[in-house]
Order: C-alpha cells, then sequence, then structure tokens
C-alpha cells in the first residue's frame, strides 16, 4: 500500500520505540535492516534513535513518501525475529501503536501495518473508554473486566481492550487452580472430568447429567472465547481492524459472565489433595 511522509515528530517517536536503550533493536540490527532497504546510513556511530531516525526521514524526504519507512516496520517486526521472545514483541508493537495510531495505522500479529479508524486525540480516547465503561456499569459487568477499559487501550482499538480481559479469564484460572498452562489446555486440565470423574475446579455439585452438561458447556465457552480472541494468530488481521464497539461490549460481557462464574467455582477434593 502506498504509504504517506510520516509526520517527523510522530516518526521520531517511532524511532525512540523501535530503537530503545536496552529493549529496542540493537546497532547491528538497524545497520542490517537499512542496508537490506537499501536506505543510507549517513551516521552510524550516533545513538541508536538519533541515528534511525536520520537515516529513514532523510529516505522518506527523498522518496516522498514513507514506503520505506513501513517496510522497516515491516522488516523489525517480522514475527520470525521474536521465536521464543513473544513478550518482546508485544512490547515493542504496543509501543509503535501507541503512535502510529495518530497517523491512522497500528502494526497487527502479523507485524505489517493496517490501516486503522481510531482516536486522533488522548481526549477522544479518554472519552471513548468512559463511554465504553459507562454502558459496562449499566449491565452491571464485573469489576474485574472494567479495569481493561483504560483510555491506551481504547485508544488504538476496542480489540486491545478485549483481548486484555480475555487474558484476564485465564490468569484467574491459573490462580486458582495453580496451573500453568494457557488456552483450551488451561481449561481442559481445570475443569475437565478426566479419568476420575473429578476435576479440578467445578461449577457446580457435578451430580447431575444437567450440571455436568453445565461444566462442559462452561468449559465451551471459555474455549471458544480464547480460540477467538486470545489465540489470535490467525484472527487478528481482521477483527483488530474492524472490531465495533457493540461488538466489544458483547465479549467484554461475555468475559463478565465468566469471572463472576469463576468467583463460585470451587476447588474440589482432588485440587487440595497432596
Amino acid at each position: 500500500m502506498a504509504i504517506p511522509a510520516f509526520d517527523e515528530t510522530h516518526l521520531e517517536q517511532l524511532c525512540a520505540a523501535l530503537a530503545e536503550t536496552g529493549t529496542g533493536l540493537t546497532g547491528s540490527e538497524i545497520g542490517s535492516l537499512l542496508m537490506q532497504l537499501g536506505i543510507e546510513d549517513p551516521q552510524p556511530t550516533i545513538t541508536k534513535r538519533k541515528r534511525l531516525f536520520v537515516a529513514l526521514c532523510n529516505r522518506q524526504r527523498t522518496d516522498n513518501c514513507g514506503n520505506l519507512v513501513g517496510q522497516f516496520i515491516h522488516k523489525a517486526m517480522d514475527p520470525v525475529r521474536y521465536t521464543g521472545n513473544r513478550e518482546q514483541f508485544d512490547l515493542r508493537r504496543s509501543d509503535l501503536n501507541q503512535v502510529l495510531i495518530f497517523c491512522g495505522y497500528g502494526v497487527g500479529e502479523d507485524g505489517k501495518l493496517q490501516h486503522k479508524q481510531a482516536a486522533r486525540t488522548l481526549d477522544e480516547a479518554e472519552e471513548r473508554a468512559d463511554k465504553l465503561r459507562n454502558e459496562l456499569r449499566r449491565r452491571g459487568v464485573h469489576a474485574d473486566v472494567l479495569k481493561f477499559c483504560r483510555a491506551e487501550l481504547v485508544r488504538s482499538n476496542y480489540f486491545h481492550a478485549v483481548l486484555e480481559a480475555t487474558k484476564s479469564v485465564a490468569d484467574k484460572i491459573r490462580n486458582m487452580s495453580g496451573l500453568t498452562e494457557d488456552g483450551s489446555k488451561l481449561v481442559d486440565l481445570a475443569f475437565g472430568l478426566g479419568s476420575t470423574g473429578i476435576p479440578l475446579l467445578a461449577f457446580n455439585s457435578l451430580q447431575t447429567d444437567s450440571e455436568r452438561n453445565e461444566q462442559s458447556g462452561m468449559m465451551n465457552l471459555m474455549k471458544g472465547m480464547f480460540s477467538a480472541y486470545r489465540n489470535t494468530t490467525a484472527h487478528v488481521p481482521r477483527i483488530y481492524a474492524n472490531m465495533p464497539e457493540l461488538e466489544a461490549l458483547d465479549l467484554l460481557t461475555i468475559a463478565s459472565l465468566l469471572h463472576r462464574r469463576l468467583d463460585n467455582a470451587v476447588r474440589t477434593q482432588r485440587a487440595t489433595t497432596p
């Protein structure tokens, strides 16, 4: 896609995120990426962020567009570079998106730039977050969900609030069960009846078919949410760009239901037996 030249103030902040001291690209990585893209590296001896800014700024002035800036971001955020270090990818992507949102872009889970309809000012972001919180309060949503309706999450896209709320459900299951897994495996280990017929965590007494069906149904609801909105590799490019407010409200309400049911779930004798 054709990318207009980035505002130089925004570009400076993007370079700061990419070349952050300690956690950013190394000097040799910056040099390698610039060389791969045929971008002149005029000042390789200055600080990383200034070096990257000078190189990218000079190039987009020459090209009169931001295409190679976008390509640099694509290469720097290629997920294969972060194999075994997902946390660094998430942190760097978040830092970039806080700047890119004001340019009308965002970095997706695939490391590519995507057009986004997003807040242009912090005031607008706060207004959006307040609106979301107020509607969720009207619905009586669980307090553990409301705290994810922060401006810094909602500013980029409602998807971020949903993603963090979904993560909070998994965290609560881990805290209750003592397990360390994630996603569907976590749900199966925590709530599955297994060979003993007794789960680690139970939503009811499991004495009747209806109660066992309820246990299974709640497991499927949790796994479905994790699959669609937590295990995001296959889903983010579509959802990240297009999630409307109403869908976010519905999904946060589902997360609220799960939090409420987890609050009333009990650890069984199997969980407490050494």
